[in-house]
């Protein structure tokens, strides 16, 4: 193994995994803030479309990273 793999791997353990992890976490938290305001905001219609739209993004959020994170796997077994 040459120094090249060896700095890919720290970089990806070190690095891109915890990022990835953190905006999972902020992917959920925004997907929760919004079950939240939309069960909150029963009575008001605005307030529920909100609720629904931080729904929406959350999930985005997280499909996005979830993604982003089965590819980086990908690609470290690709390489070694």
């Amino acid at each position: 193994m040459n120094s090249a793999d060896t700095l890919i791997k720290k970089i990806n353990a070190q690095i891109l995994n915890p990022v990835i992890g953190l905006l999972i976490a902020i992917g959920l938290v925004v997907f929760l803030y919004g079950v939240l305001e939309f069960i909150m905001g029963a009575d008001n219609q605005e307030k529920r479309e909100t609720g629904r739209r931080h729904m929406i993004w959350g999930i985005i959020g997280l499909f996005i990273m979830v993604a982003v994170f089965g590819i980086m796997n990908l690609l470290a077994s690709f390489w070694g």
